[in-house]
């Protein structure tokens, strides 16, 4: 393998070129080839000027995660950035692609920075639960000022180098793309004494207005949330910005050091660091690795209702050409009119330009007639109510496309047992095309969720599933693959939760209690409140509790009916409780001969993730899910699980796999089969090994 890092002398000229795709992680390879290449750039007296490049499509686009927690390889980030602040030769960082974390620290430590057209650039450690710890939280507030530092640094959002120029981060944005070429042309004229370097008399910022620098400070300090909602990562972050101005240089970076490996070590990063990594595997796949895609330019998609048109805006937006089909030429014209609809307001709302718009539209196109789907290379059934309906569709959809073809079935459930795998099966032999059949769920609300659900029949072939995940990775949704057998993780998941809160409302809680216990663990909303969003009779619930029937015969079904658990006044969304709702549960226990007891916060909570663990550990047993990860994706993403908890797989890691186990035990005890411990807990516990294990395996 090529060395990451060369070094190429050009007159008074080093060039030093990092080379580690696909993204030039800073890993320690990486790390010290730079410090050699500096080192020896440094010793040659010929030498007047360095340009620190990269090769590829970016720029160092972060440090190597996986390097976390283990012990630092020689050099590490912060050694390795404190070389270069101290390089006596004026270093110039020729920044492209993607900056970000690691990669713009490293970029701050050099004397002088320009970068190519839209480049990018951010410090997106909070994500993590960590802070920027290579020196970022010092030479930044020094360079920019607090209050832009702490901008970036707590949204972790990036920002345009053009932006970047404006804010003193960025000394000089070039013309062209060829970004290496122009610091190369600079760094000679500046050996030679006809240029000086942009940005070089720049003030120390946090000493140029002490007043206004603190004040910046205190002002992020005032906005962080309550104590009790508040992540430690962005409070460290502003006092370390704090530290800037108050310690000594030097003083600061220990600081910072020390802040940094104090936040690593916190439960909060591991469960954010976890949901990085599960979301990264669950976008690429490791048994897809070497198989590539099959090319998909136009799609089409059968069925212009709420599916149909949701994809085909995504689709569009994407660059696809996208033919919909439907067989009512009036359901046709009120399909695509939701499109435009749905083009219009993203105007309105100024995240998409009137031109990018018009060419957006300019890429759908409707009929009634099958065979206009001959040249699709990807086709998408969202029409048909039933199996059979979909069955016919497809069938009369195989004389008609190319063999190439990819097909993919939406579905608002899969079954439980083998009954889905056979139902999805039967489907790609209806086909005629076993190997290029899938299914796929968009969570509902199928317009705003954020997860896609994709299920593999028993054939499905490698090219395939890569196939439909590259085109639905690009439409700015989280994917998750699974097998079709054993029904959708999501609502396995999400039934599982209803049937525990259940027990427990139907027991003694109150629905209300419920939610405000697992807002508080730090779910998006509570379950009741999902409950009504969605409504009783969403296909994700299980079949119904006594405390379900109950609601249904009372008529309600949820917001859509104005009265569900909560209750909503006309146009309202957020709901009140009711009164009446605890005057039901009161006489059902009593026709139930049930004694009530009030659990603990603590008690709902220790239940909801035994549950959710649990009926997590029965997908991996059956072989519906390929990893944990997958699943506390599918919680993360489609049901608002707090994401610095990392999904209910890695909260039970965190718990100790044991003491969720002695509790399923304890819950099972009546034995109800619900609490029943999945067999794969004691088969991990003997061998050692965490449900994270899996996902490395």
């Amino acid at each position: 393998m090529p060395e990451p890092v060369s070094l190429r002398i050009a007159g008074a000229v080093a060039v030093i070129t990092i080379d580690n795709p696909p993204v030039n992680a800073l890993a320690a390879a990486v790390r010290a080839g730079l410090r050699d290449a500096l080192a020896r750039a440094g010793a040659d007296q010929s030498i007047r000027v360095i340009v620190l490049a990269a090769a590829g499509r970016t720029w160092p686009a972060g440090a190597d995660i996986r390097e976390f927690g283990q012990p630092p390889a020689d050099p590490d980030l912060p050694t390795l950035c404190t070389t270069l602040a101290g390089s006596a030769k004026p270093v110039i960082a020729a920044l492209h692609g993607t900056a970000l974390g690691g990669g713009l620290e490293l970029a701050l430590a050099a004397g002088c920075r320009i970068a190519a057209p839209g480049t990018r650039l951010g410090l997106p450690e909070v994500s993590l639960g960590i802070l920027p710890g290579a020196g970022g939280t010092q030479r930044l507030p020094r360079l920019i000022g607090a209050k832009a530092a702490l901008g970036l640094m707590l949204s972790g959002l990036p920002i345009a180098a053009e932006r970047g120029q404006e804010m003193g981060l960025v000394d000089l944005v070039t013309p062209d793309t060829d970004v290496t070429g122009a610091a190369e042309a600079l760094a000679h004229a500046v050996a030679d004494g006809t240029a000086v370097l942009p940005g070089g008399a720049r003030p120390n910022r946090a000493l140029a207005d002490p007043a206004a620098f603190l004040a910046a400070v205190e002002e992020a300090r005032a906005g962080l949330p309550p104590p009790h909602q508040r992540l430690p990562a962005p409070g460290r972050i502003i006092d370390c910005v704090e530290a800037a101005i108050l310690l000594p240089e030097a003083e600061g970076h220990v600081y910072e050091r020390a802040a940094f490996e104090d936040l690593l070590a916190t439960p909060q990063s591991a469960g954010l660091r976890h949901a990085f990594f599960a979301e990264r595997r669950a976008a690429r796949p490791r048994e897809l690795a070497g198989v590539p895609p099959r090319p998909v330019e136009r799609i089409g998609i059968v069925g212009s209702g709420t599916t149909g048109t949701t994809l085909a805006t995504a689709l569009i937006g994407a660059g696809h050409r996208v033919t919909i089909i439907d067989g009512d030429d009036a359901a046709l014209s009120v399909g695509l009119n939701r499109v435009a609809e749905r083009l219009t307001q993203a105007v309105t709302a100024g995240t998409l330009t009137a031109g990018d718009s018009d060419r957006d539209w300019a890429r759908l196109e409707g009929g009634t007639d099958l065979t206009l789907l001959s040249a699709c290379d990807l086709v998408v059934i969202a029409a048909g109510a039933g199996q059979q309906e979909k069955a016919t569709i497809l069938a009369g959809l195989d004389p008609v496309l190319r063999a190439s073809t990819v097909l993919a079935v939406a579905v608002d459930a899969l079954g439980h047992g083998g009954g889905a795998a056979v139902a999805l099966d039967a489907a790609a032999d209806a086909a005629g095309r076993p190997d290029d059949v899938m299914a796929l769920h968009l969570l509902a609300p199928a317009e705003r969720g954020k997860l896609i659900e994709v299920a593999t029949a028993t054939r499905t072939a490698p090219a395939a599933l890569a196939t439909l995940l590259g085109v639905l990775g690009r439409i700015g949704r989280r994917v998750v693959r699974q097998r079709a057998a054993g029904g959708l993780i999501s609502h396995r998941m999400i039934g599982a939760l209803a049937m525990a809160m259940d027990r427990m409302v139907e027991a003694g809680a109150t629905p209300y209690e419920v939610d405000r216990a697992l807002t508080g663990f730090g779910f998006a909303q509570g379950l009741y409140r999902l409950t009504d969003r969605l409504g009783l009779d969403a296909p994700c619930w299980p079949e119904a509790s006594a405390f379900r029937q109950r609601l249904r015969a009372a008529g309600r079904h949820g917001m859509a009916a104005g009265r569900g658990v909560y209750r909503y006044e006309e146009d309202e969304r957020q709901g009140n409780e009711d009164t009446d709702i605890l005057a039901l549960l009161s006489g059902l226990r009593s026709e139930l001969g049930i004694v009530a007891e009030r659990p603990l916060q603590r008690d709902i909570r220790r239940r909801a993730v035994a549950a959710l663990a649990n009926e997590g550990a029965r997908l991996l047993d059956e072989g519906t899910a390929f990893g944990p990860g997958d699943i506390d994706v599918v919680m993360m993403t489609g049901f608002g699980y707090p994401r610095w908890r990392g999904g209910p797989m890695q909260t039970a890691d965190q718990a100790g796999l044991l003491q969720v186990l002695n509790d399923l035990r304890d819950l099972a005890r009546d034995g109800d089969p619900f609490w029943q411990p999945s067999p794969i807990w004691q088969d991990l516990i003997k061998n050692g090994r965490a449900f994270a294990d899996l996902d490395r395996d």
